[in-house]
């Protein structure tokens, strides 16, 4: 068995996500850090350096003025990636897709063209959009419903990996002697015919070296749950306690169990700030410093609209009781997110002001301390089975470097984590196997029968 290993990801949000509207104000930050190819490939340099596993690049195609700074203006997934992919050699190149609003086979081309030029080091964070006004930038009426969006999304995640599945090792010859390019034998097409998609195939492009892409989910729903536990590689998530991230990390594995998967092939990988100080207290300091100028209460409530489908919550009086039919405007938007803020809100009778204030606390982070006390508390949730690693929002870009240069060392003085990378592939980094094609695993069982 090899030894478990802390898996670590960067999550770059340029000039300033959800909850962080006033970031760019902060000097060591470009004004134009989300689109500046040049900032990207400085921060992602250094935690390669530090030997993080990946990069993971958020996105979204709708926005409003509402729309946090780096929502407004920032580059798209894999054209980004791809710049990075030839300025790296080792971490992995992770980008947010829709199903919503793609055809399998654009996006399967494009997701295999990017694991090629990276050598093996793509991942696809799969998503279904939860922002309904995407549809008026796709000449569609309205977003589709929750059931259809995942239906969809399971479809369209089997057309994909149907198509990197065209190729059979072997099936490009490239024999000078002989003349032959190709062993027609071994390029099958695929005649999908489904719900939704009609696909031929087969894919124009050979499989990268680690088969085809990582598949990353996010999404705390059922439908989310049953979805990354059925197709994903690796999960995107957020705990605020040890508890609730040990309470999600048993049910995804047990999920994935009831799929018939190996649950040890599933990456349960966490987002998180971190802040690290000079002791506890300073560290404490630096985060409740951070929350009162990255955001003010005006700029929380305008935001707070986008699980509700960006629904404006400044048109109601914010010491009155929450407004509960706000809920109703969240039903093809994030809904488990606004339900759960909602109940929450019933549940204890805040007021809309209070439940702002509470998500705005909801941010903040477990992981706050000096170096050693970070890197412990990394280690208890690590080893209490919270998750197999964390994702490290780099908000602050001072913050960041603490934390490789006064964190990390302690990680991997202790064991937790990788001195240096195991694998030249993304797979081979966070522990997955190397996926042959279908048509190869089904060659391969013939042979062994």
């Amino acid at each position: 068995m090899t030894k478990r290993q802390l898996k670590l990801g960067l999550v770059p949000t340029g000039v300033g996500g959800p909850g962080d509207s006033n970031r760019w104000l902060d000097t060591d930050i470009p004004l134009d850090a989300s689109v500046n190819i040049d900032w990207y490939i400085d921060v992602v340099r250094q935690a390669e350096a530090a030997k993080f596993d990946l990069v993971f690049i958020v996105d979204s195609q709708f926005i409003t003025a509402n729309s946090p700074p780096h929502y407004l203006n920032r580059l798209e997934p894999l054209t980004l990636l791809s710049a990075l992919a030839v300025a790296t050699k080792h971490i992995g190149l992770v980008g947010t897709l829709t199903t919503s609003y793609n055809d399998p086979f654009n996006l399967a081309r494009r997701f295999a063209s990017l694991d090629l030029i990276s050598k093996g080091r793509a991942g696809w964070n799969v998503v279904t959009s939860g922002d309904a006004g995407t549809a008026g930038n796709f000449s569609q009426p309205e977003h589709f419903d929750y059931d259809t969006r995942y239906r969809r999304a399971v479809e369209f995640l089997d057309v994909a990996r149907g198509l990197w599945s065209s190729w059979e090792e072997g099936a490009l010859v490239r024999d000078r002697r002989t003349g032959q390019f190709l062993d027609a034998d071994k390029l099958h097409r695929l005649d999908h015919q489904g719900e939704f998609f009609q696909v031929a195939g087969p894919l124009n492009l050979q499989r990268s070296p680690q088969g085809e892409p990582v598949i990353f989910q996010a999404g705390d729903s059922d439908q989310g749950r049953d979805l990354g536990a059925t197709i994903a590689d690796a999960i995107f998530t957020h705990a605020v306690t040890i508890e609730q991230g040990q309470a999600f990390y048993a049910d995804l594995k047990g999920r994935a169990i009831r799929q018939g998967r190996n649950p040890d092939e599933i990456v349960i990988l966490p987002g998180f700030s971190v802040y690290v100080g000079d002791t506890d207290a300073d560290a404490q300091d630096i985060q409740r410093r951070y929350r009162e100028l990255d955001q003010s209460f005006e700029q929380a409530l305008a935001e707070f609209g986008r699980p509700f489908g960006w629904h404006d919550f400044r048109q109601y009086d914010a010491d009155a009781p929450f407004p509960v039919q706000a809920l109703e405007a969240a039903r093809n938007s994030f809904y488990t997110q606004a339900k759960k803020v909602t109940d929450q809100a019933v549940e204890q009778g805040l007021t809309l002001r209070q439940a702002v204030e509470r998500a705005r606390a909801g941010r903040g982070s477990p992981f706050v301390g000096s170096a050693e006390t970070v890197a412990n508390e990394i280690q208890r949730w690590f080893e209490g089975r919270a998750l197999d690693g964390l994702n490290v929002h780099l908000g602050h870009p001072a913050q960041f470097r603490r934390f490789v240069a006064e964190v990390v060392p302690i990680l991997q003085e202790r064991g937790l984590f990788r001195t240096n990378y195991e694998a030249d592939t993304l797979r081979g980094n966070l522990g997955l196997p190397i996926l042959p094609s279908q048509h190869q695993r089904n060659a391969d069982r013939r042979d062994a029968a």
